[in-house]
């Protein structure tokens, strides 16, 4: 290859993000400075939180600016190298955006660089060994605090997050209790990842399915936020522990999404709301990788790659997390390993 390759933000979305919102365009392969490595991406991440790097406001990063390439996680192959610690061949995780090559190094970008390790795909770096498998662990066990018997509830209980925060809460002892949308999601949560009941939000009332299924939890993991959140709310034990972690129903409203009309059921139960940014425990994501891989190998923890395929389709590929279409993690390839 002798271009790279981008997809850019040509204008901030209003509404559900689309195509439009992107442009493609070809630039010439950029030359990596002293200490810094060429990187040509082969996977790329997909997750709900970049809709709010989309939105020009302040958050827990800056906003990818218009003209820019779309930030993303990714995994790639060291193409040239100008740092000791990094050859080419090796396979790499950054933050390597809708591009195919990317100038990487240790200390720079959200993610920084550091090599996949031995034995580990490209497909798991990025999914339930990644981001969203940290930021299930650290959420769960250290803002929800579960323990053995408690009862636990995920919203968005199918996807990346959540189904790894609810199996998390099951290998600790606890009762799960998960909502998703669709039969096939459902039954994956079921029969796959072993959780206790599951509510399907598309076609049960999730107030009543709550009521009859938890009608007391001790925490819950909530990854959607709006109408979901305010009716978990009423079913709360005394003490029980809110993990903020996201809020997928409100990331495409054209107008703010109300917050919950329940808040004082916190006070009345002596209750513990609190959000996190998973960015904030990556010098332990160490312990955490340990951890998922020893349950990954017993077989205690499973999870689900939805992969596409293709640099045209990475715009189409975002909005799939927003249409309810992928089924657990949202990947896409760009290419193999050379």
């Amino acid at each position: 290859m002798n271009t790279n390759r981008q997809w850019l933000l040509a204008r901030r979305p209003d509404g559900m993000v689309s195509r439009e919102n992107f442009e493609y365009a070809e630039t010439p392969i950029p030359e990596p400075g002293d200490g810094e490595v060429l990187v040509r991406n082969l996977f790329l991440s997909f997750d709900p939180t970049q809709r709010g790097w989309m939105v020009d406001r302040e958050s827990y990063l800056p906003p990818v600016a218009i003209g820019a390439p779309m930030r993303a996680g990714s995994v790639g192959q060291v193409a040239q190298s100008n740092h000791p610690d990094f050859s080419p061949g090796d396979l790499v995780q950054t933050t390597g955006g809708w591009q195919d090559f990317v100038i990487a190094a240790p200390n720079q970008g959200p993610m920084g660089l550091s090599k996949v390790p031995q034995g580990v795909s490209p497909e798991m770096m990025l999914s339930v060994l990644g981001v969203t498998g940290l930021t299930a662990y650290f959420g769960l066990l250290d803002l929800g605090t579960p323990k053995a018997g408690e009862t636990v509830l995920v919203s968005g209980a199918a996807g990346a997050t959540g189904s790894v925060a609810g199996q998390i809460a099951r290998i600790k002892g606890c009762r799960v209790v998960g909502i998703a949308g669709g039969p096939d999601k459902c039954a994956w949560l079921k029969n796959e990842a072993g959780f206790d009941e599951v509510i399907d939000y598309k076609s049960e009332d999730v107030g009543a399915a709550i009521a009859e299924t938890c009608p007391k939890f001790d925490v819950f993991f909530d990854n959607v936020g709006g109408h979901i959140l305010e009716s978990a709310l009423d079913h709360m034990n005394m003490k029980a522990r809110i993990v903020l972690c996201g809020g997928i129903s409100g990331y495409n409203a054209t107008e703010p999404t109300p917050g919950p009309a329940n808040l004082m059921n916190l006070i009345t139960l002596r209750a513990r709301m609190e959000g996190f940014i998973v960015l904030d425990y990556m010098a332990q994501a160490g312990e955490a990788v340990a951890e998922l891989l020893g349950w990954i190998g017993s077989g205690d923890l499973k999870y689900q790659i939805d992969l596409q395929e293709g640099f045209d389709n990475i715009p189409d590929t975002l909005q799939r997390l927003f249409t309810g279409q992928n089924l657990g993690k949202q990947l896409l390839k760009i290419a193999d390993p050379s």
